[in-house]
């Protein structure tokens, strides 16, 4: 995806924020940008907003699947980021000086086709797959980015996939489990309302 196509998602995400958190109001993307074709298109996409400076996590809701438009689905997201995210309190209107925000468009899921479940460890490459596991109702997801973030290897990786999903740690190894990769680009904000960089996750093998 174009840079300035990024940078626009970026844009749009912080707009919604600002436009719900002052005057309750869900903004249409069109009516304040020129949206392209490209993001007319039914994308996944995660809305990740951040701490500034710290950069600690400060709400984080997306997409798994190409169900939206890219700009409905961001401007979605992005609301739910600041308010719905049921691991923090709604963000405050005074906060979002302060909050650095985080678009990842995603590809669709690929099942992970495998004979034995241990063979997940040498077909998951860290800093490049995301995962979804699902088994029976349960369902979870981590972004490319976050075991890189938090140092994991493969089998950490997926033992804190089967811990979001509400699963037990070792839910990876059972034959009932699907898990899924997705590729990712990050547009990231360097400060609050500053310029936004693209980050690379990559692609599915």
């Amino acid at each position: 995806m174009h840079e300035q196509h990024g940078e626009l998602l970026v844009k749009i995400a912080r707009k919604a924020i600002e436009e719900y958190l002052e005057k309750s109001r869900v903004i249409k993307a069109e009516e304040h940008f020129d949206i392209p074709e490209e993001l007319k298109k039914k994308r996944g996409v995660f809305v990740t907003l951040l701490t500034y400076p710290e950069k600690e996590l400060r709400g984080c809701i997306g997409y798994a699947e190409p169900v939206f438009e890219l700009h409905r689905a961001t401007v979605d997201a992005a609301i739910s980021a600041a308010t719905r995210d049921p691991r923090f309190p709604p963000l405050k209107i005074n906060e979002i000086e302060k909050t650095l925000v985080e678009v990842t468009v995603l590809t669709p899921p690929e099942l992970i086709e495998v004979d034995e479940p241990g063979e997940y460890l040498k077909k998951i490459e860290i800093g490049r797959h995301g995962l979804i596991i699902e088994r029976g109702l349960r369902k979870g997801l981590l972004l490319p980015q976050v075991p890189v973030e938090q140092n994991w290897n493969a089998k950490e990786y997926l033992c804190y996939l089967c811990l979001k999903a509400g699963l037990e740690p070792s839910a990876w190894l059972s034959r009932e489990a699907r898990i899924y990769c997705f590729e990712g680009v990050i547009f990231e904000e360097i400060e609050p309302k500053g310029k936004v960089v693209k980050r690379e996750i990559g692609a599915c093998k």
